[in-house]
């Protein structure tokens, strides 16, 4: 099957039916009684400021602080747009951040795995794992924005066989700069690459010859805060996605999609914040699945009390 877990993160995918809108909403609803009832808790924080770094599909420019370690879970839900027979199921993700004696640098590892049935088969399975350093090269003021590159090591923990991963080790670059305007907005942009050296593919005939694949991925996004514990989020996300296709040879396409959302922070305290999230990715271009539902868990907390 066709690998459908990606890091920029995540290609939209679509939903089947009312049932997962209504408990979206549902989810929707508690996030906003939570952090409407303790929006008076924290007043001398901005609004803007009570949540950062809590993206889903953007990376925001800012490192852990010192002593405090944050676990990101990911689940996305959909169904390819045009294949038949059509695959549908899960993308999972785990990520954990940890700052480096300080917060110039900050070391991150990604697990992506998924389960995606289709046409009477099913596929689960591990990704392709990545290793990720970050260095805080520009703290954010009132004129300059966060500015934070990340290098990664793609590792080919997937199978090229089941269509989980590449089969060799890659490399990936992601230029993320953030600003905030103001006590309620902030902005993010994102620019990347991916270079995947001598992959191959599985074809009915055996495997393709070597291509190396570059992709490249831009990304913005617009937050805005109600409160210090709830913010309106919209995503956007372009892929230029080489890879192989069933005649091995390379391909390009332009995967694209909006995601309008909303993250929550359920417990703020000083060594402990849990922020949860829901998102709902639309595709704007072909290549992108239709739409979907996006679900996001962060624990931050301070390892060193």
């Amino acid at each position: 099957m066709k690998e459908r877990q990606e890091r920029w993160n995540q290609r939209p995918q679509r939903t089947n039916g009312p049932a997962r809108l209504s408990q979206g909403l549902a989810l929707l609803s508690v996030l906003l009684w939570f952090s409407f009832a303790h929006a008076a808790d924290v007043k001398e924080k901005r609004p803007i400021d009570g949540i950062a770094d809590n993206s889903f599909l953007i990376e925001e420019a800012y490192n852990q602080e010192p002593g405090v370690v944050q676990h990101i879970f990911t689940a996305q839900y959909g169904a390819e747009r045009d294949k038949k027979p059509r695959e549908r199921g899960w993308n999972f993700s785990f990520t954990q951040e940890w700052p480096i004696f300080s917060e110039l640098h900050q070391f991150s590892y990604t697990i992506p795995s998924s389960h995606i049935h289709g046409g009477g088969e099913s596929q689960s399975g591990i990704g392709d794992i990545l290793l990720n350093y970050r260095l805080q090269a520009l703290d954010e003021s009132e004129s300059l924005p966060a500015f934070a590159p990340r290098f990664s090591l793609v590792l080919p923990t997937g199978s090229r066989d089941e269509g989980t991963g590449s089969g060799v080790v890659g490399y990936q670059w992601n230029l993320p700069v953030s600003k905030k305007v103001g006590s309620r907005l902030a902005f993010h942009a994102n620019a990347g690459l991916t270079y995947l050296p001598g992959a191959r593919a599985r074809l009915d005939q055996g495997l393709s010859p070597k291509r190396s694949l570059v992709s490249y991925s831009l990304g913005m996004s617009g937050i805005f805060a109600l409160t210090t514990r709830a913010h309106l989020m919209m995503e956007w996300v372009g892929v230029f996605e080489a890879s192989i296709n069933d005649r091995g040879r390379k391909k390009r396409d332009f995967i694209s999609a909006i995601s309008p959302g909303i993250r929550a922070a359920v417990i703020d305290e000083e060594d402990l914040q849990v922020v949860l999230g829901l998102a709902a990715p639309i595709g704007l271009t072909r290549p992108a699945d239709e739409y979907g539902v996006f679900l996001y868990v962060s624990v931050e907390h301070n390892f060193l009390r």
